[in-house]
């Protein structure tokens, strides 16, 4: 392996500056970061309609090797990759809540086809003490159905009625250019109609200054307008990564593409290009879909 993809992943360890504490409900672990308080949130879990040899290629016997000591939960059985479902809540110093993907959603969601429906996003939301009406943002990593899945009920009505729903221009226009009429009908029409949507294009500043910032940053390859949230304070920062990766085979070695990524050439320039820069500064990866919420980044010597 060649040296710009060896990483270290500390596993139980912890990066100086960055508290994590076992919350006190189910289906949560919390992170603080300057000012800020992140919350990972399950919204479901399950194995992959696809055995992880099948979603990944690229990755050598040793990649793979590293991976199970990352993330031990994620492999199932006969080669099944088990995977987690995650939303974050980030709690906002001057009041509020944004939330960062929206899961699977209830039953009947577009996601229904082949994800564990339904999720629990709302009752990990209620069980954290986040009331819906105080999330003021939910930012939409990409729109994909496993993403979107509690931004808007069944019937288009949005479940978080104060907040405006963030989406790069960019994943909307190539939605568009598709005629993906199920995911354009079913959450982006609704929240055109109520005024919630917000379109934004490229690095946007969500929240904070000076102590903390919480911005949205333009990660593209597993869909063409995919962006990722990065929750920083001067000294260090959290990823939330959405679908940049979605195994830790990925982060042991970010060349191995996934078999769903609108353009896996994009997607692997894009998940060096982060990683880098998780390398240069201390830094936690708040992920989707592994089973581990946070993993933190180290630079240094591969896992051993």
């Amino acid at each position: 392996m060649s040296d710009v993809r060896r990483r270290t992943f500390l596993i139980g360890g912890m990066t100086a500056g960055l508290m994590v504490t076992g919350a006190s409900f189910a289906g949560a672990a919390t992170m603080r970061t300057g000012p800020f308080e992140v919350v990972a949130l399950l919204d479901a879990s399950g194995p992959f309609f696809l055995p992880a040899a099948d979603a990944f290629t690229g990755a050598t016997e040793a990649d793979w090797a590293r991976a199970r000591r990352l993330d031990p939960g994620a492999f199932g059985r006969d080669g099944a990759w088990r995977l987690d479902f995650r939303c974050f809540a980030i709690r906002l110093p001057t009041g509020g809540v944004a939330l960062v993907d929206a899961g699977v959603g209830p039953a009947g969601s577009p996601a229904s086809t082949w994800a564990p429906v339904p999720g629990h996003l709302l009752s990990r939301l209620e069980a954290a003490g986040i009331d819906r009406a105080d999330v003021r943002l939910v930012v939409l990593t990409h729109l994909h159905e496993d993403h979107f899945g509690w931004s808007v009920s069944p019937d288009g009505v949005p479940y978080f009625p104060n907040a405006r729903y963030v989406v790069q221009r960019t994943e909307i226009t190539a939605l568009e250019q598709a005629g993906d009429e199920v995911v354009l009908s079913y959450v982006v029409d609704p929240l055109r109609h109520t005024g919630q949507l917000d379109v934004v294009d490229g690095v946007v500043c969500l929240a904070g200054r000076g102590a903390g910032t919480v911005t949205a940053i333009p990660t593209p390859g597993h869909t063409p307008g995919h962006q990722s949230v990065v929750v920083r304070d001067p000294a260090r920062q959290v990823v939330i990564t959405g679908d940049v990766l979605v195994h830790a085979v990925q982060l042991v070695d970010p060349d191995v593409a996934y078999r769903y990524e609108a353009d896996q050439d994009t997607a692997r320039r894009t998940r060096h290009a982060l990683l880098d820069d998780a390398s240069r500064r201390p830094t936690w990866l708040a992920t989707a879909h592994l089973t581990r919420p946070f993993v933190p980044a180290e630079p240094g010597q591969p896992l051993a």
